[in-house]
């Protein structure tokens, strides 16, 4: 396999820089300082990076593990208006 593979999105990062390839995002990963590079999510990336270069996993795994480390620190809001309305009402 390669580490080479393309991401099918590339992911932009707030600096304006891109990850296009899971060699990218390995490169990225290792030069975040220490800290960092040791939370959990970030560990998890590079797990999903490293099966999806060396061992043919799938590289939407090794994307999404990326951009989930990546934003790991924003606040997940739950928008109700996007909520479709269930398709049958209850028989009471």
């Amino acid at each position: 396999m390669s580490w080479d593979k393309q991401f099918r999105e590339p992911i932009e990062l707030d600096d304006g820089n891109v990850l296009v390839s899971l060699r990218d995002a390995g490169t990225y990963i290792t030069q975040l300082p220490p800290a960092e590079h040791d939370a959990r999510e970030w560990q998890t990336a590079m797990h999903c990076l490293i099966e999806a270069a060396d061992y043919g996993g799938p590289v939407s795994f090794a994307r999404l593990g990326v951009a989930q480390a990546l934003h790991r620190h924003e606040e997940k809001i739950f928008d109700t208006t996007r909520k479709q309305p269930h398709w049958r009402r209850s028989r009471r």
